[in-house]
């Protein structure tokens, strides 16, 4: 056992910087983050295993750990490697963008999107955006309004759309209000904390049926269509979400 954790640590040893950082550590924490929420994964054979792919899910707590668990679960349940639309503030400077981009983030913006699901990539996408994860704890598990940018990317490139169901995450990250800035930054709104360190409440990840849109690239500029097929994906969320609560 001893020359097994000597031979670890030799071997981490041996590694660089950005290896260590972005690599190594993340799924260290996956890891760690996996034990401690008594995660439990459900439905991963809806994952599709090639072509271009939409993860839909819920964005749930401020502290952002259901991105990072969720990015472990696609990686190894999935087999696939996803890119992740992520929110702006992370690509104002060198000192963050850097990193998100090597951990495999990118600007969360439709042409981003559409771009790499051309590439036949899996992108992952939250559909309610900050107002999901940084609403207060008092709208627990009520989803916002989901934007329609996903649906209209699902459209235009023939995308599947994997709606994905995140539960536990909001329990675990209390947060009191939404404090709102818009006056001042790009629009931008940010949590009001309880807790900093997460609760360990047990977490699970739920892939529900995959859905491929019967249309037309065109009709992604159908507002009306684009409209009703994201309140349709975000009712059918919403109700298993009610039944996966009452399970708990």
């Amino acid at each position: 056992m001893l020359k097994e954790v000597t031979e670890k640590l030799f071997n981490l040893h041996q590694l660089d910087y950005d290896t260590l950082l972005y690599r190594v550590f993340p799924r260290f924490l996956s890891e760690i983050l996996r034990k401690y929420f008594r995660l439990e994964v459900e439905g991963s054979e809806n994952i599709p295993k090639s072509g271009a792919v939409i993860i839909a899910p819920n964005h749930s707590g401020f502290s952002g750990f259901d991105v990072i668990v969720l990015n472990d679960v696609l990686i190894k349940e999935g087999r696939r490697i996803p890119r992740i639309l992520t929110h702006h503030l992370w690509f104002l400077t060198r000192t963050t963008s850097v990193p998100a981009q090597k951990m495999g983030f990118i600007e969360a913006t439709y042409e981003n999107g559409i771009k790499y699901l051309k590439r036949k990539n899996m992108i992952v996408l939250f559909p309610e955006g900050e107002n999901g994860n940084f609403k207060p704890s008092s709208k627990m598990y009520q989803l916002q309004e989901f934007k329609r940018g996903f649906v209209r990317m699902a459209l235009q490139t023939n995308a599947w759309i994997v709606p994905t169901l995140i539960i536990g995450a909001e329990e675990s990250s209390l947060n009191l209000k939404t404090l709102k800035f818009t006056r001042f930054l790009r629009g931008p709104i940010l949590p009001l904390p309880l807790n900093v360190i997460p609760l360990p409440v047990k977490w699970k990840i739920k892939f529900l049926e995959p859905i491929k849109l019967p249309y037309k690239a065109s009709s992604a500029t159908d507002n009306e269509l684009v409209h009703e097929i994201s309140d349709d994906i975000q009712e059918l969320m919403q109700k298993y979400l009610v039944e996966e609560l009452k399970k708990r």
